[in-house]
């Protein structure tokens, strides 16, 4: 077994981590998963502990580093899940729970956020969703305002955790790539703002310095070694950093569904319909966004009875169109563009004929439905037969690879790495060590669309039953 060093990227999922270890040439020599559960106490609540996230941490690294075999970690980055909100002491030790990005108790807040003059309102550059660290924030100063009073920081949730990893260290850091993504940050002056802070009644010694991506922080004690840990990023950028996406357009599946089209220009808007948000460098992409992607697919698993491979399956078994059935996947609101935050989820158009299979497909076919129409938000990628790239586990299946492309009109592309975000994080703890590391991407093979008139007619049903 070599005894070269790695580097090591940890993404920070709603429902669990993936690591990935690269070699100094860009290699995957490793990658390990594990999950947790979120916590919804209330309805349209989502939150999780940071001692859940940290205790499956120190599992996972475990796991990974009887994999590396004694290979030496130069850096650990991370990569978290854009939005949400902890408040920690100046310890770092975590006041509250992470409010995650689904959750849907600052929907009262976002009237502050309306109420601000436009040019204002504009600089922010994204739609107003409640599960945005701004908002949260907001709905914690009026529920909890002792909390606030002690609270040393106001931290994302990749944020947190390095908190907890690095005890003795000033927690109050973030990166532009998540600061951009908290409706409390000034997008064209590169800044927190002043308003949106003001609006949030927040006080600004609760805002956590933005630094590089990549700058060394301190040194953690791991299962897998005493490690410097980067400040790491935020996982949507991160993953393009991974899969070498500079023009064009990426999906990524998971947990929710992310279009994105790098290399754009923010243009401030009082009310967009989709988001800019900073890169892992010193550039910006648009994304339209979508809460329900794979988390709709795992309830539709449990109330259909159904293992992933059983879902999947059903792209053969019934027929493009489900038989007239359409899903709608929105189970937990949306952020607006493709629907809203009371939109709900549910199969419509069902008969006597209508099959559990039926169902399924309806389920897959809703979901790259909902996708097609964010891309549609998107500024027109080029027209030169460029592939869309494919992330996330949700992409993996070659049925929904080829379901995706149809739907679509364009050919698709699956990144072979586990978790695209985990690898770009990587890529950033090597930079701060001093070590670029360029990752080395597996393609899968492009899957080119089909003209599959039943699926045309299903978009078209889908379109109308959304409103």
């Amino acid at each position: 077994m070599s005894s070269d060093p790695v580097v090591v990227g940890a993404d920070l999922g709603t429902s669990g981590w993936k690591v990935a270890a690269l070699d100094l040439a860009g290699r995957v020599v490793a990658e390990e998963e594990a999950g947790y559960a979120v916590d919804r106490p209330q309805p349209g609540w989502a939150q999780t502990e940071v001692a859940v996230w940290r205790h499956a941490l120190d599992d996972v690294l475990a796991t990974l580093a009887g994999r590396l075999a004694g290979r030496p970690v130069a850096a650990l980055g991370l990569s978290g899940q854009m939005h949400g909100v902890v408040l920690v002491d100046g310890a770092g030790d975590a006041l509250t729970p992470a409010l995650l990005w689904p959750d849907q108790r600052a929907v009262a807040e976002l009237d502050r956020w309306r109420a601000l003059p436009d040019a204002d309102r504009a600089a922010l550059a994204n739609p107003l969703v409640p599960g945005m660290t701004g908002p949260l924030l907001a709905w914690l100063s009026g529920a909890h305002p002792d909390l606030l009073d002690r609270a040393a920081a106001a931290l994302l949730p990749k944020d947190a955790l390095r908190a907890a990893l690095l005890p003795g260290t000033d927690p109050a850091v973030t990166d532009r790539s998540d600061a951009s993504a908290t409706l409390l940050w000034d997008v064209p002056g590169e800044r927190w703002s002043t308003a949106a802070v003001a609006a949030a009644g927040l006080p600004a010694r609760l805002l956590p310095a933005v630094r590089p991506g990549a700058e060394v922080l301190g040194t953690a004690s791991l299962p897998v070694g005493e490690v410097p840990v980067v400040v790491g990023g935020a996982d949507t950028p991160l993953a393009l950093l991974a899969a070498g996406t500079a023009d064009g357009v990426q999906v990524n599946l998971g947990s929710g569904a992310q279009v994105l089209r790098p290399g754009v220009r923010p243009r401030p808007v009082a009310d967009p319909v989709v988001h800019c948000f900073a890169d892992a460098d010193d550039g910006w992409y648009a994304m339209a966004a979508l809460q329900n992607a794979g988390t709709a697919w795992a309830w539709v698993q449990q109330v259909l009875g159904l293992d992933w491979a059983t879902l999947a399956g059903c792209l053969h078994t019934a027929p493009p169109g489900a038989g007239g059935v359409v899903f709608a996947p929105f189970l937990t609101g949306e952020r607006g563009g493709v629907a809203g935050p009371a939109a709900r989820g549910g199969w419509t158009g069902l008969s006597a004929d209508t099959s559990r299979a039926d169902l399924a497909r309806a389920a897959l076919e809703g979901v790259a439905f909902a996708v097609g129409a964010a891309l549609d938000l998107l500024p027109a990628p080029p027209d030169d037969g460029v592939p869309v790239v494919l992330t996330g586990g949700g992409g993996r299946d070659p049925g929904l690879q080829q379901l995706l492309a149809d739907v679509l009109g364009r050919p698709v592309q699956h990144v072979q790495v586990r978790s695209a975000s985990a690898a770009g994080a990587a890529v950033l703890a090597a930079h701060g060590v001093g070590v670029p590391v360029t990752p080395q991407r597996a393609h899968g093979p492009v899957v080119r669309p089909r003209p599959v008139p039943e699926l045309r007619a299903a978009r078209d049903r889908w379109t109308a039953a959304i409103g």
